[in-house]
């Protein structure tokens, strides 16, 4: 690989392009690696004191509070869009913007409270703040893509960016719950504050020559832009998925009896449909039809099902802390840390694994790592120790997070062409962040017709246990499918080197 930078400089074989100082790479990672700490955070923050926001919005609906976190990743499937902006106008100025956008609404939704309308501000903020991180995690990784000469110094950039998600799952709710002892507000204002810091440190410590050449910026008029950017494909695929998942949830408010409901999925099903007869015309679809084949779609289903049944896991055992323990936001944050440690050492045993067994057989330990750690939560009695149950169901199911996304972006990888490569992370992407959103709909139905009414701590128990089953069901469907991927995959392999035939002599010499 050719290895470019200042002529004479000993760090120049670690950049692609210009090299820095060590003090000046330090900035620049810690900057970038943002990316993965403060969405996590917004998710995070409002999960550990859902109820007292919700006290304070005057809501206590539980398919209500469910919104509140749905509505936050409902916004991820932008995240396609968010990848070809950056392509187009710079990885380095989408980040930028991702930063500012995010903390503009979290600033506004810590100010919803001083509304006529609270809970309809905080809710609407709660939608855009989901744009941010849409915009950030893509171009974030892609500026370590384009920063650094592939070898064990970016694969282990890498990895500790990826270790800044079980990070934040407790820092962050910690901060919060600190906060809200006094107003839980000052989280979200805490969260602004911290991202307009990154967007100022970004300007100065992110190199300027990662952007694109100006031949790459569109020129011409309004139509030029939508073919390079693909506006059309979009739109109409990202409001397709939209309108699934308010369907979905909206059905744990006002069930299917409502009309509206099962006609905002009618009309989302018809969008995405669209959008596959908008691609398949477009001159730069956002997917490429040619790459999606069988075993792209196994792959992406066996993810949709493992991230469909961690977004159930998730919200359902803050709750069960909280509601059925009765523990603080602080001693419920306490209860669920042993996730930081878990997913470290499963971020690093990735990168020693994945490349000795496969990411098939990682793939289907994920998946597995998800069905055992929620049915460990779900069976576990309100009385039980924490020392049981409950503390190995965090142990594990942090494995399901850091053994699939590496996987599943690999798998595909290798199923697509090379003009193909970039689309393979943001589907992954795009499935993580919206199977969470499009799950707890799902599991917020099945719980309001499950708990009775929710009366008394059984009842709320049982609710929630029908939220995990259907957690669990998706987690062994996802297994069924990865199994089925792998079984596959190994007979079309054997039936091609069985047609093949034996190497001949010559190529054993």
């Amino acid at each position: 690989m050719e290895k470019r930078g200042g002529g004479g400089d000993p760090r120049a074989h670690i950049f692609l392009a210009q090299p820095m100082t060590v003090i000046h790479e330090i900035a620049f990672f810690t900057v970038v690696a943002t990316a993965n700490f403060t969405p996590h955070s917004g998710f995070h923050q409002a999960l550990c004191i859902l109820h007292i926001i919700g006290s304070d919005l005057g809501v206590t609906s539980p398919g209500q509070l469910v919104w509140l976190m749905a509505g936050y990743g409902l916004t991820g499937t932008f995240i396609l869009l968010a990848g070809r902006l950056g392509d187009v106008y710079g990885h380095k100025l989408i980040f930028l913007v991702g930063n500012l956008w995010f903390a503009l609404f979290s600033l506004i939704a810590g100010l919803s409270v001083y509304t006529s309308r609270p809970y309809a501000v905080f809710l609407f903020a709660r939608i855009m703040q989901g744009i941010g991180p849409a915009l950030l995690v893509p171009n974030a990784v892609a500026l370590l893509g384009i920063t650094y000469v592939p070898g064990p110094r970016k694969a282990m950039l890498f990895a500790i960016f990826g270790a800044m998600a079980p990070a934040s799952a407790i820092i962050s709710p910690a901060f919060t719950s600190l906060l809200a002892l006094a107003r839980w507000t000052y989280a979200f204002f805490a969260l602004s504050l911290l991202l307009v810091f990154t967007t100022v440190a970004g300007v100065f410590v992110i190199p300027g020559e990662l952007s694109p050449e100006k031949a790459r910026v569109p020129r011409g008029n309004f139509r030029t832009l939508c073919a390079e950017l693909d506006l059309p494909g979009a739109l109409t695929g990202v409001s397709g998925l939209v309108f699934i998942s308010v369907s979905w949830n909206q059905a744990s408010i006002h069930s299917w009896q409502y009309p509206y409901v099962p006609t905002l999925l009618v009309i989302g099903i018809l969008l995405c449909l669209c959008f596959i007869f908008v691609e398949k015309y477009a001159r730069k679809p956002l997917i490429p039809l040619e790459a999606i084949n069988s075993g792209v779609t196994f792959v992406l289903a066996a993810v949709f099902c493992g991230w469909g049944c961690f977004g159930i896991y998730i919200y359902y055992i803050w709750e069960f802390y909280e509601i059925l323990r009765g523990a603080s936001p602080l001693l419920a944050t306490a209860m669920h840390s042993p996730i930081f440690v878990s997913g470290i050492a499963a971020a690093i045993t990735t990168g020693i694994i994945i490349h000795r067994v496969g990411p098939a057989v990682v793939m289907a330990l994920a998946l597995l790592a998800f069905t055992i750690g929620t049915t460990l939560i779900a069976t576990a009695p309100i009385d039980q120790t924490y020392w049981t149950q409950t503390f190995l169901c965090n142990l594990i199911i942090t494995w399901g997070m850091d053994l699939s996304f590496p996987a599943a972006t690999l798998m595909l990888s290798d199923l697509v062409s090379s003009e193909h490569q970039g689309i393979a992370a943001s589907l992954v992407t795009t499935v993580v962040n919206y199977s969470g959103a499009l799950a707890l709909g799902v599991a917020g139905t099945v719980e309001l017709r499950v708990n009775g009414g929710g009366k008394d701590p059984e009842h709320i128990l049982r609710g929630y246990r029908g939220a995990w089953y259907v957690a669990i069901g998706l987690g062994v469907v996802g297994l069924i499918l990865q199994s089925i991927f792998f079984l596959l995959s190994r007979l079309s392999r054997f039936i091609l080197e069985f047609r093949r035939g034996p190497p001949s002599k010559q190529d054993r010499g």
